[in-house]
């Protein structure tokens, strides 16, 4: 089906080895593509990302890919039985990765694209693909706050594991499911743990078994939430604290602003992809091909509002759709 590719010329590469990069891949390579995928840093960094004793709200066979089983001996999975399953699947695949490199540019020109990267050695590439799929995630780009003290080091925009934060004064900022996992988390380990959320009430999303537990610790005073809040300001020792009824201070150590994440629709606009009004990247949803013919979106980079909106369990599909649009294509040039 392929036809011999010259040196450092590629039918397909695919930037970013999440799982559904990973995904996209191996689809691919089922229908006779050999697909290269360019990862910045390693395997599944994202899951990589998340705290060190985190279980993940769906069900093994959701995010299961390639149609490889995906087992554990609980309901959920863990982190890291996670990280095992993507990472096996990857090398059984034999799927091409290189690891440790960063795409910095895609420029269109007559055999497709130009793809210029740098890997962590210091060294730069160039590639060429007819197609190029863009599988990167979103913890590189989190939602800030615009505030002062915002970038000092007492701020993380990432919750690993609570035990560094032990008899810490910690200010959490947010109410998805994320902060409240990381509050219970702290507070068990001894952190005071304040919770500074915009909403009304408690967030819609927050798991169900979940929900009993935080709203006990705050009835006992365990954990302290202000809704209807924002943080204004960041201080070496304080917080700000703004609501309707004034603004005050709180001691402080530090804090995590677990605010979300969105995906870098810069490096999107410099590719020649067009956003909507709305923000979000301009591409045909039964196929993820762009503006920019050739060029396709898979996993949370093609969420249309926040990245959560998109998770594996849907994201692995995207794969499917790039590759019959690419085999449709392929079908209409041979019988030209």
């Amino acid at each position: 089906m392929n036809p011999e590719l010259e040196q450092n010329q590629e039918q397909i590469i695919i930037i970013g080895a999440g799982p559904c990069g990973l995904a996209a891949a191996l689809e691919l390579q089922t229908q006779g593509f050999n697909p290269l995928i360019i990862e910045k840093r390693n395997v599944v960094h994202s899951i990589s990302q998340y705290p060190v004793y985190m279980q993940f709200f769906s069900s093994p066979e959701l995010l299961e890919i390639a149609n490889v089983p995906f087992t554990t001996a609980h309901d959920k999975p863990s982190r890291l039985e996670a990280l095992n399953y993507y990472r096996s699947v990857a090398l059984r695949s034999g799927v091409r990765i290189n690891a440790y490199e960063t795409v910095n540019s895609i420029v269109r020109d007559r055999r497709g694209f130009t793809l210029a990267s740098t890997r962590t050695s210091g060294t730069s590439h160039t590639y060429h693909a007819k197609n190029v799929v863009i599988a990167t995630g979103y913890f590189d780009h989190p939602n800030l706050l615009g505030i002062p003290g915002e970038e000092s080091e007492k701020v993380s925009h990432f919750f690993r594991e609570a035990h560094p934060y032990t008899g810490m004064n910690v200010v959490i900022i947010g109410g998805s499911n994320s902060a409240i996992d990381a509050a219970l988390e702290l507070e068990r380990v001894g952190a005071k743990v304040t919770i500074v959320y915009r909403g009304e009430d408690y967030s819609s999303s927050i798991k169900p078994w979940v929900l009993p537990v935080i709203k006990g610790k705050v009835a006992k005073e365990r954990i302290h939430i202000r809704f209807q809040s924002k943080v204004s300001e960041i201080t070496p020792t304080e917080v700000y604290i703004e609501s309707a009824q004034g603004t005050n201070r709180i001691p402080n150590d530090f804090v995590l602003a677990l605010t979300g994440f969105h995906p870098d629709r810069k490096f999107l606009g410099e590719a020649g992809v067009t956003m909507e009004e709305e923000g979000y990247p301009t591409f045909n949803p039964e196929t993820m091909e762009t503006n920019v013919p050739g060029i396709y979106l898979a996993g949370v980079v093609a969420s249309r509002h926040e990245a959560n909106e998109i998770f594996i369990e849907t994201g692995r599909f995207h794969g499917n759709k790039i590759t019959a649009h690419l085999l449709q294509k392929q079908q209409s040039t041979q019988t030209v």
